[in-house]
């Protein structure tokens, strides 16, 4: 067993209210440091470590790099499908697909400090999410994309019927990039999350920049309490 960093101490209203203002959410597999700190350094405020079909040595080994890297940058650190694995990842929390564990489990896992996210794809799995037990919600793919194949684009009317419905705060996400996010934003979308925007860039600490900008022109005027999006 791999010998595992200190991880750092945070609770659940730090770690909500950190959600609460983040407006760029990465997700990405392994990557190099110096991709991590230049997409840090340009405004991503979550890093979800996707990591599918990785042992979990690997997952923890890559897990204890970009953690430490996230709390350099006091940034959130999400680990996918893994709650079993999320107190020695020293993740902030687990993300979860529709046809993993169920969240109540995986809450009874991660326990209360942490936090739980939720991948959804239509207004009912929107207005089923249990408010008690998930924190955020993916909203998409807005777009077809090659990181979701076989998934169909759902567009933006879910967009704009999570900003009305949802009752955690969302992510909208799903082949967003600097073409198409503004219009993602016009829909409702205060949040986004991105893989092939940043992780394709040539430069991702400008790439971030310019993705976040687009997303907090008028959400910083309009902030709402966690959990009334």
């Amino acid at each position: 067993m791999l010998a595992r960093h200190s991880c750092q101490t945070c609770g659940v209203d730090d770690r909500r209210q950190r959600l609460s203002d983040s407006r760029l959410y990465l997700v990405c597999d392994q990557q190099p440091d110096a991709f991590l700190h230049g997409a840090l350094a340009g405004g991503v405020d979550i890093v979800q470590l996707r990591c599918k079909d990785a042992g979990d040595e690997e997952v923890l080994a890559a897990a204890e790099r970009i953690a430490r890297i996230c709390a350099e940058h006091r940034a959130l650190f999400i680990l996918n499908d893994r709650p079993d694995l999320a107190a020695l990842a020293c993740a902030d929390g687990v993300h979860l697909g529709q046809d993993d564990i169920d969240p109540e489990r995986a809450r009874a896992l991660v326990g209360a400090e942490r936090l739980v996210g939720l991948s959804t794809h239509s207004p009912a799995q929107v207005d089923g999410v249990p408010a008690q037990i998930i924190d955020y919600i993916g909203v998409g793919p807005v777009h077809e994309t090659p990181t979701k194949p076989g998934r169909p684009a759902v567009g933006l009317d879910l967009v704009r019927y999570a900003a009305a419905h949802a009752r955690v705060p969302f992510f909208a996400i799903g082949g967003i990039g600097p073409e198409n996010v503004a219009a993602v934003h016009a829909a409702g979308a205060q949040r986004v999350a991105v893989v092939r925007a940043l992780t394709g860039a040539e430069q991702p600490e400008p790439a971030a920049r310019r993705l976040r900008a687009a997303v907090t022109s008028s959400a910083e005027r309009s902030e709402e309490p966690v959990g009334t999006t």
